[in-house]
């Protein structure tokens, strides 16, 4: 392997990013990371996320049926 890294390369890549993103980013910014993977997982292995946006536009559809009632 070209790139060995050991505990200090790490340890300053950490501090790198803490300094960049910042100490209340930082968890906002894993999750979008966390989120992008799952999709791309997802993407991969062909499955879509129906369900979500199934139940979404029901919730849609319930709202216009009710309000076309009044």
């Amino acid at each position: 392997m070209p790139f060995r890294m050991g505990p200090w390369e790490i340890g300053l890549i950490l501090v790198v990013i803490l300094i960049i993103f910042g100490v209340g980013k930082l968890p906002q910014a894993s999750g979008a990371i966390g989120k992008g993977l799952r999709a791309f997982r997802q993407g991969q292995r062909g499955e879509e996320d129906e369900g979500e946006e199934s139940g979404a536009g029901r919730k849609v559809t319930k709202k216009v049926a009710e309000h076309r009632a009044t």
